[in-house]
């Protein structure tokens, strides 16, 4: 006869949806030009100069923005108060007394424009982003500060 007990917890426990791991392929395309993209998927260039592409750091602070703006834009719209346009103005301050020149802080300038969106309810989907839900955010340092702040525009 069938366990009930074992059958009634299976069938309320949460399934667990196991990822596989992220993979991507970097290529050297001679000086400090590189190619990244998943194995068969889109590619993404990076230019060590910063001049031919974003810099390694600038796809890092890439990065934080359009992770925590994914989650700004979900936020906003189970609201039922939808994102029209978002931008983010990200500046990353370094270190320019020795190397490596990591980033010491970032400031995040959130520019939502959408109908009926609240200050308030803005503000509280980019802080929950960047202190809660934000995966690139958690792998960073956490002694990195980051702050930002929300610019809302009418529709």
């Amino acid at each position: 006869m069938p366990d009930k007990t074992a059958a009634a917890k299976s069938a309320q426990a949460p399934a667990v949806v196991v990822r596989p791991p992220n993979h991507v392929v970097v290529r050297w395309r001679g000086d400090e030009e590189f190619e990244s993209g998943r194995p068969g998927g889109p590619t993404l260039r990076i230019d060590g100069h910063g001049k031919a592409a974003q810099s390694p750091v600038d796809v890092l602070l890439t990065a934080l923005a359009s992770c925590s703006s994914i989650d700004v834009v979900g936020i906003l719209a189970k609201r039922r108060t939808p994102v029209k346009s978002l931008e983010i103005d990200v500046v990353g301050e370094r270190a320019d007394d020795r190397v490596p020149r990591k980033v010491r802080r970032i400031l995040l300038t959130f520019r939502i424009t959408g109908a009926g969106i609240e200050r308030e309810h803005a503000e509280r989907a980019v802080e929950l982003s960047v202190t809660k839900y934000c995966s690139v955010r958690d792998s960073l340092d956490p002694g990195i500060p980051i702050e930002w702040k929300v610019e809302l525009n009418a529709e």
